[in-house]
């Protein structure tokens, strides 16, 4: 994808409140001590020195653990925190500008992470230019905790607390018409024509790249999708919530409350949507194709009767199925899409090319293309 280069504001000229911090080589003690002090998390405390080494794989931002070295401050003050910045390479922040990925994170934190039950961190600071895409957070660092991997997949047992927490996500906002009104929440609404144009575009250039290493079978399912996708795409059916979109093994950090809670990361795609989608998408990478066949209806009951204890009604379970059946397509769509947006990893081409698959066998077991057809 082309599209404008975005280079992140200098030091002495970005930001908003605690300014001037849009990449980790901007940080420094004072800001570090600013954004703490406004936190309310170090009193008259200072941070007198710190080191940020980078943090994880992501390929839509760059994010560092930082370590903090402090004078005259309470003894709760954060060790460490996460930095999460605009990233360097060229293409995934274009990508980010075209997608609004860094300003929905933002709002994400900003404006609703409070209003859900799900575990996310605890957010210090945040900030965005939406005209450049440059951003940046200050999160609480889940050190302790195990992060999810998509290649290898989880365990029944862990999939179960996935299922937990995505209940504690969309139970709170399910079906609230407050949510309309947040207008980056409902972007995707706004211009479905970009995605029927776009997402062809991506497919085809997913197929050139990977297409020898796929069965016939996977990209069959791509075709038949491309063929409806404008159809797909103006669906909606509901009831709708806060949907993260991308929750996925690598976004889960496993025992962030030092037990069993399990946390959420990477807000960058939260949508107003179904949350059945975020349950599809979950289970049909998250776990090998042979443990989702045999777990998939414990699994969605878990989840089903954690949405009823929180208060939501009028959800049959039936319905739950039908609705999970019909949204098999998003890891697709992801794992074709995102490969084509982002950063080129080794690792990124293997998650890629192992969510394509495992969706595509999860469409083909759940018969979602003649639900596809009938839309």
């Amino acid at each position: 994808m082309t599209g404008p280069v975005v280079t992140p504001p200098s030091p002495d000229t970005a930001g908003h409140g605690a300014p001037g911090v849009w990449r980790p080589e901007h940080l420094s003690a004072r800001w570090l001590t600013e954004v703490l002090r406004g936190a309310g998390v170090l009193g008259t405390g200072r941070v007198v020195d710190f080191g940020a080494e980078p943090l994880g794989t992501g390929q839509m931002a760059d994010s560092a653990r930082v370590t903090l070295t402090y004078a005259s401050a309470p003894s709760d003050a954060p060790a460490t925190v996460v930095g999460k910045f605009t990233a360097a390479d060229h293409t995934s922040r274009s990508t980010a500008l075209a997608l609004r990925t860094s300003e929905v994170e933002v709002r994400f934190y900003q404006q609703v992470a409070a209003t859900v039950g799900t575990r996310t961190p605890h957010c210090y600071f945040a900030d965005v230019d939406s005209s450049t895409a440059a951003f940046v957070l200050v999160l609480e660092d889940f050190a302790e905790a195990r992060v999810g991997d998509q290649l290898a997949g989880c365990d029944p047992d862990e999939a179960a607390l996935a299922m937990a927490e995505m209940a504690a996500l969309h139970a709170p906002r399910w079906d609230d018409p407050a949510l309309a009104g947040l207008e980056w929440l409902t972007r995707d609404e706004r211009d479905p024509v970009a995605g029927e144009e776009l997402l062809p575009v991506l497919f085809a250039g997913f197929v050139d790249r990977y297409g020898n290493a796929l069965p016939d079978s996977v990209v069959a399912v791509g075709e038949h999708l491309m063929a409806r996708i404008g159809s797909y795409l103006r669906l909606r059916p509901g009831p709708r919530t806060v949907q993260h979109a991308d929750f996925r093994l690598d976004n889960l950090l496993f025992g962030a409350d030092g037990g069993t809670r399990v946390g959420v990361v990477d807000w960058q795609t939260v949508r107003l949507g179904p949350g059945a989608a975020d349950v599809s998408y979950f289970l049909g990478a998250g776990l090998s194709p042979e443990a989702r066949r045999a777990h998939e209806d414990a699994l969605l009951r878990e989840y089903h009767g954690r949405l009823c204890s929180a208060g939501v009604a009028g959800y049959s379970f039936d319905q739950l199925m039908t609705d999970y059946r019909r949204y098999a397509y998003a890891g697709y769509i992801m794992a074709m899409g995102a490969s084509m947006l982002v950063e080129r990893t080794a690792r990124g081409d293997d998650m890629f090319l192992a969510m394509a698959r495992r969706h595509a066998i999860q469409v083909e077991d759940l018969g979602s293309e003649m639900l596809l057809d009938a839309d």
